[in-house]
């Protein structure tokens, strides 16, 4: 077995504490006894995202693994030229990771990119890796030469164009989207031409892609920013909720400070009124830096005690003690960037056939945060779904990505629940994602688009002013609307 790490020092002491505690507290949830299950079998014919509710029938599904040349090319051409004439649509994916079928073309081609190429630029602190490549394999090829990827997404299981596409961030600080550390790609048009996109060179296209969901055409490599890796050294802070905002502002613009996330209180006595903050900073000694690696044992032992929160207020206490109390106490012992980012979302697995695990991305100015938690504690204890989590970031500015999620400087807040998967689980989610976003957009934030599709139409447009315009720019980029997917069926086409 790997070094343990600081990182799943910490979890593991959770997950260890999660044992003892799940053999002393059971779990309370609705019984399921009378419900309308929402079973959605994998069979030829259909494809399905980390929801496991977008069951979605398709034309054909391949898996391209060629690098980034002349036979991908043809490849991808080929099923462009055969798609336009079937007036079917495509788009391309690599994880699928999104939870409303973005990446899935409805009775149409739906192209897999499996390829790990990634060629590092020490000079230049950039890399050139194919669209397919998967952040662990970035990390993988980045570490023993001493960097890191700029910013990617927080688990390493999903692809480098995929992240771009749907322009996700990270916790490092002070970047904004993953976006923003991209310098060029090329990709393959709707009309079949092959075009280099930058912000000199097609700078249209380069805006529409970042944050476009696969819309304007075929990313097939990508030049990104990389960064020296570092030994990290965290610190904990616990605080009242309302003064996370302030506190948290005030780190990302230390220039000490290179990573930073928050957590909230999700136990239903006091939920969302406690903070915590950990911040990293780069100690003295950078010599030796071991090679990257993940929290391996640790994370699964800590897998435990996020699971048995479900349902469960005792444990969700038990998880916010040894978030906040036990493992600042376990020590202080650094850890590097790439072993801090090297996580997979398998890691949290439910392994439940009755549940599926649902996210929801908020962002707001940091001046309104005070709004935002008014807002989710009215909204989210009304429902009955299962909160498991919050882990709050930073996101710079974004004045790029034509739909931009972050106008101004803004806080992140990721939100994990457990959902059944029941026609009683599904309309409550439904209901109170609807509240929810309502609530935020009255405060001038924003929801994030990859997750399940219960917005409206007049939600999507209120949060992202420029979907109009989009959706006119990819009509004039694609006329014959190739590339489609589930949010273009589902919202944008209506624009």
């Amino acid at each position: 077995m790997g070094k343990v790490t600081r990182r799943g020092l910490l979890v593991g002491a959770g997950g260890a504490a999660g044992w003892i505690g799940a053999r002393q507290f059971g779990h309370h949830l609705p019984v399921y006894e009378g419900t309308a299950r929402l079973d959605m079998p994998a069979e030829a014919g259909f494809l399905n995202d980390a929801s496991g509710l977008s069951r979605t029938p398709i034309h054909r599904h391949i898996t391209l693994s060629e690098d980034p040349g002349e036979a991908l090319i043809a490849a991808i051409r080929a099923e462009i030229t055969e798609a336009a004439s079937n007036r079917r649509p495509v788009n391309i994916g690599a994880a699928r990771h999104s939870m409303g079928g973005q990446a899935i073309p409805r009775a149409g081609h739906a192209i897999t990119f499996d390829n790990g190429m990634v060629e590092p630029d020490t000079a230049a602190q950039t890399y050139r890796a194919h669209a397919g490549a998967r952040w662990s394999q970035v990390i993988a090829a980045l570490d023993p030469i001493g960097f890191s990827p700029a910013v990617m997404q927080s688990n390493n299981d999903f692809g480098v164009a995929a992240t771009f596409c749907v322009n996700a961030h990270g916790w490092p600080v002070p970047f904004g989207p993953m976006g923003a550390t991209v310098r060029s790609f090329r990709m393959v048009l709707p009309t079949g031409d092959l075009v280099t996109c930058s912000r000199r060179e097609n700078a249209e296209i380069f805006n529409l892609t970042m944050g476009g969901y696969g819309l304007t055409g075929a990313i097939i490599d990508m030049e990104v920013d990389m960064i020296p890796n570092r030994r990290l050294q965290p610190s904990f802070e616990t605080m009242p909720a309302e003064a996370f905002s302030t506190a948290f502002t005030n780190a990302v613009a230390t220039p000490a400070v290179s990573m930073a996330y928050g957590r909230l209180n999700v136990g239903r006595a006091r939920f969302f009124e406690d903070a915590l903050m950990i911040t990293y900073r780069a100690t003295e000694d950078q010599a030796d830096l071991p090679p990257a690696e993940g929290s391996g044992l640790m994370a699964r032992l800590a897998s435990r005690i996020y699971r048995w929160q479900l349902g469960n207020e005792p444990m969700k206490r038990l998880r916010w003690w040894t978030e906040t109390t036990l493992g600042p106490a376990l020590g202080d012992g650094p850890a590097t960037r790439n072993s801090l980012i090297n996580e997979p979302v398998v890691t949290l697995d439910d392994r439940d056939d009755n549940r599926t695990d649902i996210l929801h991305e908020y962002f707001v100015a940091p001046e309104r945060f005070g709004d935002f938690l008014t807002a989710c504690r009215e909204v989210i204890p009304a429902s009955y779904q299962e909160f498991l989590n919050v882990t709050l970031r930073h996101v710079a500015q974004d004045d790029e990505a034509v739909l931009s999620y972050a106008r101004t400087p803004r806080i992140a807040a990721v939100m994990s629940f457990s959902q059944e998967m029941t026609q009683r689980g599904e309309a409550d989610m439904a209901r109170m994602t609807r509240n929810l976003i309502d609530r935020i957009v009255e405060i001038g934030g924003s929801y994030y688009l990859p997750y399940r599709p219960h917005a409206t139409i007049d939600q999507l447009t209120r949060s992202y002013p420029r979907a109009e315009a989009f959706a006119a720019a990819k009509r004039e980029l694609d006329p014959q609307l190739i590339f489609r997917n589930t949010l273009w069926d589902s919202y944008l086409e209506a624009l």
